[in-house]
């Protein structure tokens, strides 16, 4: 997120649609969250009957057949984000797509974009698109260093927990780090928390250009018998030079439909 201009609205009725999406937002991101609140002790202990090299091994493998069933579906992709001094919004982006996949590449078909009043850079969407549903495959290990951290329920799954960070930080590359929980029974990530990497902080003469990219948390559904990303959720707050931003941000991923059918999950 860069350090962002307001753009004012005027519109009564603009204002009255928007504080209704924000209620609705704010109640169905409340019980979706909630649905996800159950979280069991971290136990250090390492994996019974197989060692952490090996589950990488097997959930990476089944992330890369996860990543290429993916292109099968479309669907829903809702985002919201915004920009607070305090518990005032001051900035807001929105944008409604529908998504699909054509010759393995994500397509966006955007339904609804209005005026945004907060400036998103190139990074900021490019996250939103990619970080948020964030999977490593085993054809993208060499990228990331993993570490075994322990086991944790989540709710009733009982999953093994890694740490990870990009192994190197390439010229306009983009990276997740943070935490990936993995189910010991599908062998394949069910939620992760972190941030993308690296920031941006370029000084320009006199001039510090910033951008900044909050901690966001990611939740998957079992969809027809593999895990897909359904929400996401961040509120951070960025530490610019000369000021401190909260953002808020959620992004929800519904209806997914396996393409040439009429099931919607």
């Amino acid at each position: 997120m860069r350090g962002f201009r307001v753009l004012h609205y005027a519109a009564m009725a603009r204002s009255l649609q928007r504080l209704t999406f924000l209620l609705a937002l704010a109640v169905s991101s409340l019980l979706v969250a909630s649905s996800f609140a159950q979280e069991g002790e971290l136990d250090k202990s390492h994996p019974k009957g197989m060692t952490s090299d090996e589950v990488i091994r097997r959930f990476t493998s089944k992330e890369k057949a996860w990543k290429k069933l993916r292109e099968q579906y479309t669907f829903r992709q809702n985002v919201s984000v915004q920009a607070m001094d305090g518990n005032e919004v001051v900035g807001e982006y929105r944008q409604v797509g529908d998504i699909h996949y054509l010759s393995g590449k994500r397509v966006k078909d955007v339904v609804f974009a209005p005026q945004p009043s907060v400036q998103m850079s190139k990074e900021d969407v490019q996250d939103i698109e990619t970080r948020a549903s964030f999977t490593i495959s085993i054809d993208e290990l060499s990228e990331y260093n993993l570490l075994y951290v322990g086991q944790q329920k989540q709710d009733e799954l009982h999953c093994y927990v890694f740490e990870v960070a990009p192994k190197q930080i390439l010229k306009d590359q983009r990276y997740f780090q943070g935490k990936i929980w993995v189910d010991d029974q599908d062998f394949q990530i069910v939620k992760n928390t972190g941030k993308s990497v690296p920031e941006i902080r370029i000084r320009k003469k006199k001039k510090i250009e910033e951008n900044l990219f909050p901690q966001f948390t990611t939740w998957r559904e079992l969809i027809d018998g593999y895990w897909f990303p359904t929400f996401s959720s961040a509120d951070d707050t960025l530490h610019f030079a000369n000021r401190d931003v909260r953002i808020k941000q959620v992004l929800k991923f519904t209806d997914y439909k396996k393409a040439g059918t009429g099931t919607r999950n």
